[in-house]
This record gives C-alpha cells, structure tokens and sequence, in this order.
C-alpha cells in the first residue's frame, strides 16, 4: 500500500548543514518524510521548483529529454524502502504496453518528477518507520503570529500597578 504525498520543499538542516527533502502525506495523518539529499540534488531540484532554465541541459534535464524522445512516460515514483538509514526509490515508467520499474535514488526521482509533473508516493512501510506527524502549516503559524502581536500590544498597554492588589 502507498500514500501520495507532496514536495514541501528543500530545506538545510541545521547544525549539520545538510540538504533535506520533505514530503508530506496528501491525506490521512499528514505524515512527513525527512530525506536527507546531496547539494547538487538539492539544487537540481530547487531549479525545477523554480522554473530556471540553464543553457545546456542539466542530468535530470536530459533524463526528461530521453522520456520524451522515447516515448516513454513516468508514470509516478515511490519512495520504496528505507534499509539501514538509506531510502531508496523507484521510478515507474510506461513505454507503450510495456511498465519498466528502475530504482533510483529519492532526490534523482523527485528532480524528475518535479520536470514532468509525476506524482510521488511512499509505500506504508517507509511511512510506519520513518514518517513523523505534520509540523503547521503556514496559516497555523500565521495564527501564532497573531497571538504574539496581540501579546505585545497587551504588554505595551499594561502598567505594573495593573498588578497591585
């Protein structure tokens, strides 16, 4: 069994300084994925987000080139396995009647996927071991934002003999 889920982003984690990818479920509990990727990954995929077209074609630029002249789709990728702290992948292409399963690397087969518009799953197992609960949203923080400037204005306001009994 698989969840659809969505890029949210690339992020840095911070002390380690290391490129990280996060999925989160479309439905049900909202799970995240933290999948930790290299630069490069990192940067092929924020050019896709981005829309940044580069003089000659980058790797996974050239992939989607291949697909198309080969008439071959990506039918979706799945985040397959998590074996000793490595995540692996697999991307599922349809080439006429014909269905090709060529594992990949999570951070190759979501710069792909970003390309063409190929939606991601992960299967359940992955999810059950490695998936951790939704952090908020943004509207949830824009809330707490909220919250804070009232607080503030109610500091700005209130005098130490408010206080006085």
């Amino acid at each position: 069994m698989t969840s659809e889920m969505e890029l949210v982003g690339v992020r840095v984690d911070m002390p380690s300084n290391t490129p990280v990818m996060l999925l989160r479920e479309l439905e049900g509990d909202r799970r995240m994925l933290a999948i930790m990727i290299g630069g490069p990954e990192a940067q092929a995929i924020a050019f896709a987000l981005d829309g940044v077209e580069t003089r000659r074609p980058l790797t996974h630029d050239l992939i989607t080139l291949l697909l198309d002249e080969l008439d071959a789709h990506l039918d979706r990728i799945v985040i397959s396995a998590l074996r000793d702290d490595v995540y692996y992948a697999d991307l599922h292409l349809q080439v006429g009647e014909q269905v090709h399963v060529v594992s990949a690397r999570p951070s190759d087969a979501m710069a792909i996927a970003v390309r063409v518009g190929t939606p991601v799953f992960a299967d359940e197992a992955v999810l059950a071991e490695a998936g951790y609960l939704d952090v908020p949203d943004d509207e949830d923080l824009e809330d707490d934002d909220e919250v804070v400037e009232e607080f503030r204005e109610f500091i700005d306001q209130v005098n130490p003999e408010d206080f006085a009994s």
